[in-house]
């Protein structure tokens, strides 16, 4: 979805505003900031089908920020379906998005793995 040069005074932010009154508080560009940290998540989370989607808020929801509510099997379970997401990647992403200047590509995507027979 592509705003015309005006949409930001013509209607789209007025109305915006009129809904969630806190946004007239928040500056634009927390406001695109968050957008793209948002999109960005929302690439990692696409890793996933949809299926292990809702077995990962399963999972969240009956460990209640507790490992020690989860068997050993689902704690395994759930950190394979988080991996699958690649955090560190996600992370890095992050930090290189919200950087003033290009991050180097270890810092972003890590070390080179090197498979040594």
């Amino acid at each position: 979805m592509r705003l015309a040069a005006g949409a930001l005074h013509s209607g789209v932010m007025p109305s915006l505003i009129k809904k969630l009154p806190v946004v007239k508080h928040i500056p634009i560009a927390r406001l695109i900031i968050v957008a793209e940290v948002a999109m960005i998540a929302g690439q990692h989370v696409g890793r996933l089908s949809p299926s292990e989607r809702r077995r990962v808020l399963e999972l969240v929801r009956r460990g209640r920020g507790r490992p020690s509510r989860l068997s050993q099997h689902e704690r395994a379970e759930l950190a394979r379906l988080v991996a699958k997401a690649e955090p560190r990647l996600f992370a890095g992403a992050v930090a290189d998005k919200l950087s003033p200047v290009p991050l180097p590509r270890r810092l972003v995507r890590g070390r080179r793995r090197v498979d040594r027979p």
